[in-house]
């Protein structure tokens, strides 16, 4: 890497874009935000000025053609996540892409091997495992203070009508609830529990009628090799004023739950409370999870940590295309 820093190109001036990445990495010392793509060209032109980088495009591929780039995030809708990747992985930079990377475990698997192919380097976007409380229970269960996982169950409720675009229309999401809730969900506890082999599924989801709709609610149930439950309810069409989420692990030794982190772990007999101090960020999880996670991406493209190829994201892929194919056919599905 180049004494210059890291110089990085933002694809896609959405939420997460404004709310996350232009904040953090204009922020950071040794980082460049050197240019912005969006086709809504007059909202890249307005937080480019807003957060001093200097160049707006409309087209990827004009963005790709600027030869001072080191690094690409990939912001934009779901559907482009796979093409997008594979246009920068050739353009020669790293790629930070939100989730998923594709909507195939194929798509996933291309993008793999052209990493692998031209030497670049490949993160998708997980906050949630750059959680400070996330962390700090993966290191309680995979370290086996709390004996065999036995089951995580986790969910969200989201108030109804307050999602809408790009993500209520399939061909460009690849799904609904689940793809925007559940996706993260499943990845946190699929890390936390050590990806383990996924064995069966069974689905089941309400979606309004149209060839075009996404569903509205999704419950999973995941059954692994090593005899490990997962169950996923989200639904982003309750009638509600507020958002609600749970994440609860139960192990044989022990159990515990995330927001904030609680953990209790049996002694002698009885239930102790061993939650760890400080495990909750004043700023909330959210900013704390995206400034840790954008600080190591900008350290793999330095060079400074060793980088991992995203394979357990074919697992995932694997284990998401199951979900929608029981929910769809209304039986359990075998991996």
């Amino acid at each position: 890497m180049k004494d210059s820093g890291v110089r990085i190109g933002l694809v896609g001036v959405g939420a997460v874009a404004q709310r996350a990445y232009l904040p953090i990495f204009t922020k950071m010392k040794g980082v460049e935000v050197r240019a912005l793509c969006d086709n809504d060209g007059l909202s890249a032109r307005a937080l480019a000025d807003r957060f001093g980088v200097p160049d707006v495009f409309t087209d990827i591929d004009e963005l790709l053609d600027l030869e001072e780039l080191d690094a690409v995030v990939i912001a934009t809708p779901n559907h482009l996540h796979e093409p997008h990747v594979l246009s920068a992985l050739r353009a020669g930079v790293h790629v930070l892409c939100g989730r998923p990377l594709a909507l195939s475990t194929r798509g996933v698997e291309r993008i793999i091997a052209l990493a692998k192919k031209t030497g670049k380097h490949v993160m998708m976007d997980n906050p949630q495992r750059y959680r400070a409380d996330a962390q700090g229970l993966a290191r309680f269960v995979q370290g086996g203070e709390l004996g065999k996982l036995v089951s995580i169950r986790a969910g969200l409720s989201h108030p109804r009508g307050s999602i809408e675009g790009w993500r209520t229309r399939r061909a460009e999401s690849g799904g609904g609830a689940f793809m925007e809730y559940g996706l993260p969900i499943l990845d946190l506890a699929l890390w936390i529990a050590d990806f383990p082999e996924p064995e069966r599924v069974h689905a089941h989801m309400q979606r309004a009628r149209g060839a075009s709709a996404v569903e509205d609610t999704m419950l999973v149930h995941l059954v692994t090799a090593k005899g490990f439950d997962l169950v996923i309810d989200v639904n982003w069409g309750v009638v509600t004023d507020e958002e609600r989420d749970w994440f609860d692990v139960t192990a044989s030794a022990g159990s515990a739950r995330l927001s904030p982190l609680r953990v209790f772990k049996e002694m002698s007999g009885r239930s102790v409370n061993v939650s760890p101090s400080g495990a909750t960020s004043r700023e909330g999880w959210f900013l704390q999870s995206y400034r840790a996670e954008l600080a190591h991406f900008v350290a793999v493209v330095r060079g400074e940590v060793e980088y991992e190829p995203p394979e357990d994201q074919v697992t995932l892929s694997r284990v998401v295309e199951a979900v929608y194919k029981s929910a769809e056919d209304g039986k359990e599905i075998r991996l």
